[in-house]
């Protein structure tokens, strides 16, 4: 997986764009970064998932896939071996940061609603 293959699943997704955030390109959807791209290096990705999500890919694929470290990665940040990674394994994990980011924009306008 290239850096441009990467960015180009990303950008894929229904409203998904790329901006800049540390440096480093970013993609978003629904108003949140699901990936990020370059950071620390060019061979390194990093995909936001759910938890459970996290640690299926990471158990699964411990070549391609691990947690950031820190709390980070404790709030889903995962990081990707972009080498070792090939493209069904990039597009399901995107798609799972893609997805995730929806959830949470949904959660918390379903508790915004709640509080009213």
């Amino acid at each position: 997986m290239t850096p441009d293959e990467f960015r180009e699943i990303a950008l894929s997704f229904p409203g998904a764009a790329e901006s800049a955030h540390m440096g480093h390109p970013d993609f978003r959807a629904h108003g949140r970064i699901f990936a990020t791209l370059s950071y620390p290096d060019t061979k390194t990705a990093m995909v936001k998932l759910a938890a459970a999500d996290q640690r299926r890919l990471v158990s699964a694929y411990p070549h391609i896939f691990y947690p950031a470290n820190g709390a980070w990665g404790l709030q889903g940040c995962t990081m990707v071996h972009l080498d070792a990674a090939g493209p069904d394994r990039m597009t399901e994990a995107l798609e799972l940061a893609f997805e995730n980011s929806a959830a949470a924009v949904r959660a918390k306008a379903a508790k915004s609603t709640r509080k009213r």
